[in-house]
């Protein structure tokens, strides 16, 4: 067939294809054509890779293998790995798309200085040699430790060991920490004061063979999806299906599974921990020989409950009836193999710690530890948070030692070949305690590391007012963040898929991330920077960095650090870790291939006596409550096509498409009071700011008096008004109840307080209060 000259023919092929669309005629046959691929089938022939390399999911905590598929040099797709313990070939919307955020648009290609209040492209001797010099001149002004460092739970293991080295032994200050502390830091200060140590006691198998399985604070369905096939693997594993309790003061998806949905007031969760152990205590369903044998602190811990928890107290304050307490009682001590779980909604709170520490508790009265089905089991939120938990060097030595143990610190100094006099006899300042410090004129330099806290941090108004007052904000990072938008310095750095190393899930799984594809243009993994910074400090790179070159380099130190702790890798190589699908720690000679679960019957506890310790333990009243001018609690969490600020996710087209702006869920009875419904806009504002123009939905999932709203979105930052309070063991901020007013077109001046009947929350602090205020009557009489 002769050529058709389009041109001369007057020929508008656009409206010809138009037509064709219109008609049903053009089916993209080309654009949408198969092709047979060797491993998954059928893939899209347009973008058939020419291999696929296996790899770690770098999101969540959960820790999920997958494939990276490259065409051409670029990554192209992602897949499940199916034959990875974790997932076995799922992965969530996050993880399908995770390719694209590789070259997504806010991409850092080159190391950046403000020159003229622009961020201008340098070179990487510029930009190690200004920012060196700087720190240089600040430490011999202000001291060593007026610079800080806050990192991440993002990187690679490899990297957190390699940063928190050099900021502790290199830079030689204690002033660093993650912003783990901001999800994480009450898990961990909460298993420290339980058993000894951080560290996840059980496995993702426990959700497959418990009989009960006790969800507190963790909507699953949303910030870790995958997990709800190990609870779906139950019924085959063991029969028959698991009472599923879930425990939340908002219906969640993961409340709409559940057998038992347990509508606490907000913040009330460790009187419901406490009241339930007073139950099973009162009615004989305690492990007599369990807690003998393996706990100690048992006489105090029941005279502390006894006194304190009846349930009708327990009842005024949760909200949740006698009746239902004595029921969920029953269900979990009762059960042969009772499983807890938690997440935000227990850490995020400023008696977070002594929460996780009471879920402890009820496992322990109960047996409920060390076995098949039955653990006490926090769910990590970033991809490698147990990374930086074991090796990171920011609230302990790696390894899990303590700065105060002269003997950790010695054999720690022995171990890396370094002066026993470099390491830290403390730990310094703890994330918010850092802002605090800038603000106070102490720190002056500040280096942000893969993280953004002008969207993260709780206390906005604290942190911009610090960040004004730095001489030098350093942000390293691969994506344009909020923060790196204003920094002085930013190194930019690689990130999944461009570098190699470990990230560790929450159920202490080590798993190998490999390599794909080369790191996007003038940027460095976060280890080559570290290392190559390390350089322009004099003697620092000779002593920290000599012998290591690579991640592997680096892995093989920590394999070394750790061996013969409770987090030993001593067992692991990158070959072993991917030819079993990860693998979880302690890991050694005596358990080659991992170990499931801690402190079995013959695994001792870290402490003393090899004991857990059982600990009385006290609720404490919301310190913002509703009032007139603030008649509603906010809570706070997160939606599955996001995650946390935004910065990987927020540039991916489908994500952003299924979540492109915040909203908040308010109940049918508060719309009507506000007289607006689903799709209209409002504003909140609490005590300490406002955010605007933010959409309704109007929903029951949540109780009249209370609001849901995500964090993510930095257009309406809800940090803006979340309360600057933390949990005084962790330092973690308590994200989830303030008090907050509501603002529609209709009704400006918000919701009248005394619309609202008082909830049953208010109506037990009223009761707590007065029971308190009696008993201090009753012992001043005494004296």
């Amino acid at each position: 067939m002769p050529e058709i000259n389009d041109t001369k023919k007057g020929i508008d092929m656009s409206l010809i294809d138009k037509a064709k669309n219109f008609l049903g005629f053009d089916i993209k046959e080309d654009k949408y054509a198969l092709i047979d691929d060797p491993i998954f089938g059928k893939v899209a022939k347009a973008k058939a890779p020419d291999k696929w390399v296996r790899s770690t999911c770098g999101y969540c905590g959960v820790g999920c293998g997958m494939y990276i598929g490259v065409k051409n040099g670029e990554a192209v797709y992602s897949k499940g790995d199916p034959l990875h313990p974790v997932n076995m070939g799922t992965l969530c919307p996050k993880g399908l798309s995770e390719h694209k955020m590789v070259r997504a648009d806010n991409r850092i290609p080159q190391p950046l200085i403000k020159k003229n209040a622009t961020l201008t492209p340098v070179s990487w001797e510029e930009v190690f040699t200004h920012t060196s010099d700087t720190f240089k001149r600040i430490q011999k002004e202000h001291g060593k430790g007026a610079v800080a460092v806050i990192s991440t739970g993002q990187l690679l293991t490899e990297e957190f060991y390699a940063l928190g080295k050099f900021t502790q032994l290199g830079l030689e200050t204690n002033n660093y920490d993650g912003n783990t502390t901001l999800c994480m830091a009450s898990a961990v200060m909460g298993y420290k004061q339980s058993f000894g140590s951080d560290g996840p006691t059980g496995c993702y198998e426990d959700f497959s063979k418990a009989d009960v399985i006790l969800l507190i604070g963790a909507n699953i369905a949303d910030n870790h999806p995958i997990l709800k096939l190990h609870i779906a693997k139950n019924k085959k594993e063991t029969g028959k299906k698991p009472t599923l309790i879930v425990v939340d003061p908002r219906k969640s998806k993961t409340s709409q599974m559940a057998d038992i949905f347990v509508p606490l007031a907000p913040r009330s969760d460790l009187a419901l921990l406490n009241g339930l152990c007073y139950i099973i205590i009162e009615q004989g369903w305690e492990d007599e020989s369990f807690i003998k044998e393996r706990t100690n602190g048992y006489r105090e811990f029941r005279k502390h409950i006894m006194k304190n928890y009846p349930p009708q107290d327990v009842a005024n304050i949760t909200g949740i009836e006698v009746k239902e307490l004595y029921n969920l009682a029953k269900i979990y001590a009762t059960a042969e193999r009772a499983m807890s779980a938690w997440t935000m909604g227990v850490n995020q709170s400023s008696i977070g710690t002594d929460t996780v520490s009471a879920i402890c508790n009820l496992a322990l009265i109960t047996g409920n530890l060390g076995k098949e089905g039955s653990s006490p089991m926090s769910i990590t939120g970033q991809c490698n948070a147990m990374g930086t938990r074991e090796f990171g060097f920011t609230s302990s030595i790696p390894g899990y030692r303590n700065y105060t143990s002269q003997s950790d610190r010695e054999e720690f100094a022995d171990i890396i070949d370094v002066p026993v006099e470099l390491i830290p006899d403390k730990r310094g300042y703890a994330y918010p305690q850092i802002i605090d410090a800038i603000n106070r004129g102490e720190i002056k330099a500040l280096w942000v590391v893969a993280t953004n806290p002008l969207v993260s941090y709780p206390d906005q108004n604290a942190l911009r007012e610090a960040l004004k007052k730095l001489d030098i904000l350093v942000v390293q990072d691969a994506f344009m963040s909020d923060t790196a938008e204003i920094a002085d310095v930013v190194f930019s750095a690689a990130t999944w898929s461009e570098k190699e190393g470990c990230y560790t899930n929450s159920e202490r799984r080590c798993n190998y991330a490999k390599k794909a594809i080369e790191p996007l243009e003038n940027t460095k993994s976060d280890l080559d920077i570290v290392r190559e910074f390390s350089k322009y400090f004099e003697g620092k790179y000779e002593l920290l960095f000599k012998e290591l070159h690579t991640p592997r380099d680096v892995f093989n130190e920590i394999k070394k650090v750790s061996k013969g702790q409770l987090c030993d890798y001593s067992g692991m190589d990158y070959e072993l870790i991917e030819k079993l699908g990860g693998i979880q720690w302690p890991c050694n000679e005596k358990a080659p291939k991992g170990t499931k679960r801690l402190y079995s019957k013959d695994m001792l506890c870290p402490t003393p006596d090899g004991t857990a310790n059982l600990l009385p333990l006290d609720w404490i009243p919301l310190s913002e409550m509703q009032c007139k001018g603030l008649p509603l609690i906010l809570n706070t969490g997160r939606t599955v096509e996001q995650f946390h600020t935004r910065t990987k996710t927020g540039s991916i087209g489908i994500l952003d498409a299924l979540a492109p702006e915040t909203w908040i869920d308010l109940s049918p009875k508060d719309a009507a009071k506000l007289k607006v419904k689903s799709g209209d806009r409002i504003a909140l504002s609490g005590n300490r700011g406002k955010v605007e123009d933010v959409i309704v939905k109007v929903s029951e999932t949540v109780r009249e008096g209370n609001i849901f709203v995500p964090f993510h979105f930095n257009e309406q930052l809800i940090n803006n008004i979340t309360i600057p309070e933390f949990d005084p063991k962790s330092f973690e901020p308590n994200y989830k109840q303030c008090a907050v007013q509501l603002h529609s077109e209709a009704v400006p001046e918000g919701i009248i307080y005394n619309e609202i009947e008082i909830s049953g929350y208010l109506e037990g602090v009223k009761v707590y209060e007065e029971k308190v205020l009696l008993e201090e009557k009753i012992e001043s009489t005494k004296k």
